[in-house]
């Protein structure tokens, strides 16, 4: 009995010993991508006349976002079926189109392959094969750029239409084009490859719904202004851009029972809206409808069936007849559209939910922290609905300001109820003074702004000739710089539109933030001539 028990301890022993010598692990991590080991036909194949292809990886691989990650040039009216779906060590691709003749494809499956385990891509794998008796081996190169922002878009398709005889400027709403390669989800460059010789025109667009079909609504578009012969070893620059749509509208909707909806798109400056009741005209007031592409229209509440609604602007002309139907009418809410801490680079502004028409500037009082009366103005924006007050801030001061009952009245006779509002300023030390100093400025007017790290404007300065620009008592913050030339004087930035061949107004950003803290004074030279 002692003798078994002597054993089992000695065998117990030997397998902890051998247990502590060392542990099963996996090995160091595979970082290698899938290599292809052959291909059916063979890769870079001529006179191709089939309409299968095999291709055969050393290792078990997957597709990942396959149908945004492959670039098929030209592309194809019927996209190819390719499998299998799960995990294998060959693709096939089911060719279902036509493939047109003496003409060079390639498949560029971008980082769509990868392996079954680690997810290691086969980065920017091609597959290329010609129809006809030689490859073409042409490319044309470039860069993608933002036309207003600093950031460029990701997945961006870059197209080349070739202009023979039945090539015209509408191709991008008709027609696939005849190349096309796309930016992906990193690169800010694009490179065409296996061009036949030839002229063609250069087309970026952030396609969003990868139907090689150019939708102005919705999608940003860039191109190069003249046509372009094939070879070519310039380096071209395109830059994108969302089209502002001509104006036009959608059917008016009843807001309320003194109030119309009215969609639009495009530009709504110079609209003109007349509203009948019969042959007999309604007055009305034109307001923007917040944070979205439609106008308000405003009038007195009456009893009729059916209201006709004329909209012009410029050669815009459109109307409408709408039932009219019984609804509640608008309520009087009146906010402040500033906040708490008042910048003294803006006024204090309040927000009327129905259009004010009367002002009793008697019944308002501004006071400061020792309840001593402060003179101010007042200022009506009708458009956006908004009651500005203007008055010299103090610094480290506290204001009140009272409104009192029937000081505002609305265009329904109205009043308001009492309100009072309270804001603060802080001191003159808590903000930063920015100068910037422009050098080779090549013509007037200009826009010169202050972006943050998310693109928003900050603050934004005209100029027609002057090249040193203040901005005074700004918040601390990085900022990025940008100067619009504002080529048609409207004082604000113009996009372009593809079928004028009208580029969007030049933008110059300088090429680092500049850092504006508390109590800095702040000269920067901004060079746009580089």
């Amino acid at each position: 009995m002692f003798k078994t028990k002597y054993l089992f301890l000695l065998v117990f022993i030997a397998l902890f010993s051998c247990a502590k010598r060392g542990s099963i692990t996996g090995g160091p991590k595979d970082t290698i991508a899938p290599i292809l080991k052959m291909s059916f036909p063979q890769d870079k194949s001529l006179n191709f006349k089939g309409n299968e292809i095999k291709l055969a990886f050393n290792e078990y691989i997957k597709l990942k976002d396959i149908a945004k990650q492959l670039i098929i040039s030209p592309p194809m009216k019927k996209m190819p079926e390719i499998t299998p779906s799960v995990a294998s060590k060959e693709i096939r691709i089911r060719i279902k189109d036509t493939l047109q003749p003496n003409t060079t494809y390639s498949f560029n499956f971008g980082q769509s392959i990868q392996d079954n385990n680690e997810g290691n891509a086969f980065r920017q794998f091609k597959y290329i094969f010609s129809t006809g008796s030689h490859l073409d081996s042409l490319t044309l190169k470039g860069t993608i750029k933002d036309a207003l922002e600093k950031k460029s878009d990701h997945f961006v398709s870059v197209m080349l239409y070739e202009v023979n005889s039945k090539y015209s400027d509408s191709a991008i709403f008709k027609q696939n084009p005849r190349y096309i390669t796309n930016t992906l989800d990193s690169a800010k460059s694009f490179k065409l490859e296996n061009l036949k010789a030839g002229k063609y025109r250069l087309v970026a667009l952030k396609d969003e719904n990868s139907n090689y079909r150019f939708n102005p609504e919705k999608e940003k578009i860039g191109f190069y202004q003249k046509e372009i012969t094939i070879p070519n070893d310039s380096s071209f620059e395109l830059k994108l851009f969302k089209e502002k749509l001509k104006f036009k509208t959608e059917r008016p909707l009843i807001a309320a029972s003194n109030r119309l909806l009215l969609p639009y798109y495009g530009n709504s400056k110079n609209t003109k809206i007349v509203l009948k009741n019969k042959d007999q005209v309604l007055p009305t007031i034109i307001t923007k409808f917040p944070e979205k592409d439609s106008l308000q229209l405003w009038f007195q509440p009456i009893k009729t069936d059916s209201l006709s609604v004329n909209i012009t602007n410029e050669n815009y002309s459109k109307s409408y007849k709408i039932k009219y139907k019984e609804a509640k009418k608008d309520s009087l809410f009146i906010k402040p559209v500033s906040q708490d801490i008042l910048s003294f680079r803006e006024n204090y502004t309040i927000h009327s939910s129905i259009p004010l028409t009367k002002f009793d500037k008697s019944k308002m009082m501004l006071t400061n922290k020792d309840s001593v009366a402060v003179a101010f103005e007042t200022s009506y924006d009708e458009y956006k609905q908004e009651l500005k007050f203007l008055f010299k801030q103090e610094p480290l001061e506290k204001y009140k300001l009272k409104i009192q009952k029937g000081a505002l009245i609305t265009y329904l006779e109205k009043p308001n109820d009492s309100l009072l509002y309270k804001f603060t300023t802080k001191n003159t030390t808590d903000y930063g003074n920015l100068k910037v100093v422009l050098q080779n400025v090549k013509r007037f007017p200009i826009i010169l702004q202050l972006t943050d790290s998310n693109g928003k404007v900050k603050e934004t300065a005209y100029s027609e000739r002057e090249t040193t620009i203040d901005f005074n008592l700004i918040e601390p913050e990085k900022y990025s710089l940008r100067l619009i030339y504002d080529d048609n004087k409207n004082k604000e930035w113009d996009t372009g539109n593809y079928l004028e061949k009208k580029q969007a107004e030049t933008v110059i950003y300088f090429s680092k933030p500049v850092d504006v803290r508390s109590n800095w004074d702040v000269e920067q030279g901004f060079d746009v001539g580089q």
